[in-house]
Formats: C-alpha cells, sequence, structure tokens
C-alpha cells in the first residue's frame, strides 16, 4: 500500500527520548506551497510518534497541540519525541519536527489516566450523515497539492462558505511498511478542515493559513472515514478560527481550533 512518508532510521537514546528520520513523497505535498508539507498528513506522522513513544496500558492521549514555527520543507526531516513531564496519571510527551537545521512543528500531547466513567458519560454533540449515502464532493479541486489528491470528500447538504459538513478518507497508509491505527489515520486528516469551508475561495487572492492546530478527544476514533462539521470565522484585525466537531462513523469523538492568519497576497 502506498503511504505518505517512509521512515529511514529511528534511535532511541539514554535518556529515553528517541530520534527518527523519515522522507516524505509527493502525498504528502501541501496545498499553499508545493515545496512543504500539508499540515494534515505532518500531523499523523507526529502523532504516529507520540502514539508509539513510551506507550501504557493504562494511560491515553486526550489532548495534541500542534504549533507551526514555519515552512514545513518537503523531503527529509527528523521527529524528537521526549517526556515533559512524567506522572503516574497524566504525562505531557513532545514531538518536534525539524527539517534543514529549523524547527517546523512542535506537538505536544496530554496522556490521561483511564477509568470507568460509563455511569455519567454523555455528550451535547449530535451524529451526523453517514458518509455512504452522500455523493462524492468535488470543491476539494480549487486546492492543488499532492495530498489534496491523495483523499476523497463527501459534503452534506447545505454546505456553503463559512460552514459544513465534510466527511474525508484516504487509501494510504501515514508510514510505508507500518499499520495505520485509526488514531493516526484521522488526526491525520483533521487540519484539512481549514479547506472545507472557506469564506475566501484561495484564488481570490487572500489567504488564510493556520498557525497552530488543538485537537482535544473526549474518546479514540475508530475506522477510515473522519467527519468535519466544521466552521470558519473572519475578525477585522487580520485574525480568524476555523472549528470543527471531530466524527467517525461512531459519532462524535472530538473537537478541533486552528488559529489563522489572514493575508492579502
Amino acid at each position: 500500500m502506498a503511504a505518505y512518508y517512509q521512515l529511514l532510521n529511528r534511535e532511541q537514546h539514554s535518556d529515553g527520548s528517541c530520534t527518527a528520520s523519515y522522507l516524505s513523497n509527493i502525498h504528502a505535498q501541501g496545498a499553499w506551497n508545493p515545496h512543504e508539507q500539508h499540515m494534515a498528513p505532518a500531523t499523523g506522522v507526529l502523532c504516529a510518534e507520540l502514539e508509539q513513544f513510551q506507550p501504557r496500558d493504562e494511560m491515553r492521549i486526550g489532548r495534541v497541540s500542534l504549533d507551526i514555527f514555519g515552512l514545513i520543507a518537503f523531503g527529509e526531516f527528523t521527529v524528537h519525541t521526549r517526556v515533559i513531564r512524567a506522572g503516574k496519571t497524566i504525562e505531557l510527551i513532545e514531538a518536534e519536527m525539524q527539517a534543514n537545521g529549523k524547527t517546523c512543528i512542535v506537538a505536544r500531547a496530554w496522556k490521561m489516566m483511564k477509568q470507568d466513567t460509563s455511569a455519567i458519560a454523555g455528550l451535547e454533540d449530535q451524529s451526523i450523515v453517514h458518509p455512504e449515502t452522500l455523493p462524492i464532493w468535488d470543491g476539494m479541486k480549487c486546492w492543488p497539492g499532492g495530498y489534496i489528491q491523495s483523499i476523497e470528500t463527501r459534503a452534506a447538504e447545505g454546505h456553503r462558505a463559512g460552514k459544513g459538513i465534510v466527511w474525508l478518507h484516504n487509501d494510504l497508509d501515514m508510514v510505508e511498511a507500518q499499520e495505520t491505527s485509526s488514531f493516526v489515520r484521522l488526526l491525520g486528516m483533521v487540519d484539512t478542515a481549514n479547506g472545507i469551508v472557506p469564506r475566501q475561495n484561495p484564488a481570490s487572492g487572500w489567504g488564510f493559513p493556520n498557525l497552530d492546530l488543538q485537537l482535544h478527544l473526549h474518546r479514540l476514533p475508530q475506522g477510515k472515514w473522519l467527519g468535519l462539521e466544521a466552521t470558519q470565522q473572519y475578525g477585522d484585525d487580520g485574525i480568524g478560527l476555523t472549528s470543527a466537531v471531530l466524527h467517525d462513523e461512531q459519532g462524535p469523538f472530538g473537537r478541533s481550533e486552528q488559529i489563522l492568519t489572514l493575508r492579502k497576497f
């Protein structure tokens, strides 16, 4: 099966940290710049590193916070993963992507102790229409790049600029010759939320790239389809916000936020 990345090397260090070297391919190519990676698969490969770093059966990742430091360079890069704050019930870990000697993305994840809370469980977000009932949507064709070409999209009725529901799916592994978990596969598409309900067409002369991606998960996702119930809002002083309720075929599992810098090109 084709993949977004190839693992070149992995080195465990005496302090418990780990450094992995990767090579991106055309499927990871960005939409704003052909010489950079798209933030969606970049999130996926960072989540893969966070997921497999010192795993503990009694804990799971509840939040991933990613800050984009600059160009996510295409080609070879490294991911250095380490513990920031160790603990028995909560633990903070970090994965830093570097390319050409520069930091591209810093991802931090809170690992949290699991326990049975079924007696008090309750959600306010509602399930959305399932993807198999929806037609294939070609609205992403306004975006260039290899990543966009790698995904299938289906949109619910009522989709418009600024608000809509879109399901996404891809058949690629995140890393060549490695099994891709639902956690990695679905979180590796969430950044697409910023492009599914744009208030401005990318050809309009306005750009709205995100500087971060915040992911909060009240349960772990399952399956291969990601549903994005997204809104995009622009302020009047150059800052915008893309927000989404995250769904799999079982229902809502979390939320995402992206802060945007609005710029006239």
